[in-house]
Formats: structure tokens, C-alpha cells, sequence
């Protein structure tokens, strides 16, 4: 089920009913064999390394999607605030964390009354 997730501490037209704290999703991931060959000969002759591209894109994919199977643990049905931070943990296998979090809050829409 998808939310609605932001990188701002508010949605237009609507109201914060409640802060549910903290989420996050990290997740670490290495290159595939194929992927460490197609980024090693890459890094030699240069240029862009799509095979490392496309494993950070799926390591920030799946970092997202386990903040929001958090977020909708903890009752919340929206994500404030969300960011990602990366780094290196593996160098001798080129693994990389990705970390994905925010504020998980309840919100309703405002209804002029």
C-alpha cells in the first residue's frame, strides 16, 4: 500500500493529527558478479559505472520501501521530513548502506467548515 511520503514537514491541504515517530528502512547491498565485473572494467577505462548505478537505485528502493512497511506498523498512513544518507561499509566488496528515514505522522484533510 502506498502513502503519501514528503521530503517537507507539512502537505498542502492537509492537517498533522498525530506524530508516530521515527522511521526508517536501511539496507546494505553489494554488486552482483555480473554487476562487479561490468563496474571493475568501467573504473579502468572510465566513464559511467550503470552497474553500480543500478545497484544504489535498488539498494534506495528497497530502503524505501521498508520505511514505509514501518511507518504503516506504527499506524501511521504518512511520512514527513524523509531523507537518505549513504556510505560505504564494505570497501574490499564495494558494499554500500542506504539508509531511509522521516517522521511517520497520521493526516486528514482540512475541511473548511
Amino acid at each position: 500500500m502506498a502513502i503519501p511520503v514528503t521530503t517537507t514537514f507539512s502537505f498542502d491541504g492537509y492537517r498533522i493529527t498525530a506524530y508516530k515517530g521515527l522511521v526508517r528502512g536501511i539496507i546494505v547491498r553489494a554488486p552482483t558478479i555480473s554487476q562487479g565485473i561490468l563496474g571493475g572494467l568501467k573504473g579502468i577505462i572510465g566513464g559511467r559505472i550503470g552497474a553500480y548505478t543500478e545497484m544504489c537505485e535498488q539498494a534506495r528502493q528497497q530502503a524505501f520501501e521498508l520505511l514505509v512497511q514501518h511507518a504503516l506498523e506504527l499506524g501511521a498512513n504518512a511520512v514527513i521530513g524523509l531523507r537518505y544518507d549513504a556510505s560505504s561499509v564494505a570497501e574490499r566488496i564495494s558494499a554500500t548502506e542506504v539508509l531511509c528515514y522521516g517522521t511517520a505522522v497520521t493526516i486528514e484533510p482540512i475541511t473548511d467548515a
